[in-house]
C-alpha cells in the first residue's frame, strides 16, 4: 500500500528504537521533497535544545537519509498544495503539500499531529502508527 509520510510521522519513526526500515517494508512510503528539509532542522532543534542526544539526532539522520521514501516534487505537487490551502483557507502551503500530494495519490496520510488530522479529515484518509 502506498502511503504518504508527513514530517511528523518521520520524525516519529526515525528516533524510534525500531527505525523507519520496518515501515518501509511494509508499505511504499512517498513525501513531498520538503520532508527532508523540515525534519533535518527539527532533528538539529532538538538536538540544539538538548532534547534528544547527538548520537540518537546522528542515527536519526541516517536513518532518514537512507530510507526507502520516494521523493516527489515538481509543479504538480505545488499545484495541489496550492489547491488544499485554498480550499482550506490556510495561508502556508507546507502542510498541504502533503495532503495535496495525498489526495492525488489517492493514498492515506500518515501524520502525528493531531492539528492536521483534524482539519484534513474530509478530504484524505489519515492514519496513526497503529493503523499501519
Amino acid at each position: 500500500m502506498i502511503v504518504v509520510l508527513d514530517s511528523s510521522a518521520a520524525l516519529y519513526e526515525l528516533v524510534s528504537n525500531v527505525g523507519i526500515d520496518d515501515l518501509a517494508r511494509r508499505h511504499d512510503l512517498v513525501a513531498p521533497a520538503l520532508l527532508w528539509s523540515e525534519v533535518t532542522s527539527v532533528l538539529n532543534e532538538l538536538r540544539w535544545r538538548g532534547e534528544i542526544s547527538e548520537e540518537l539526532a546522528d542515527l536519526a539522520f541516517a536513518r532518514l537519509l537512507s530510507a526507502h521514501i520516494a521523493r516527489r516534487s515538481g509543479a504538480a505537487v505545488f499545484r495541489a498544495a496550492g489547491y488544499v490551502a485554498a480550499e482550506l483557507g490556510w495561508a502556508k502551503t507546507y502542510d498541504a503539500e502533503f495532503v495535496g500530494l495525498a489526495r492525488s495519490l489517492d493514498a492515506p496520510l500518515y501524520s502525528r499531529d493531531a492539528r492536521l488530522v483534524r482539519g484534513v479529515r474530509d478530504i484524505v484518509r489519515t492514519v496513526g502508527p497503529d493503523e499501519l
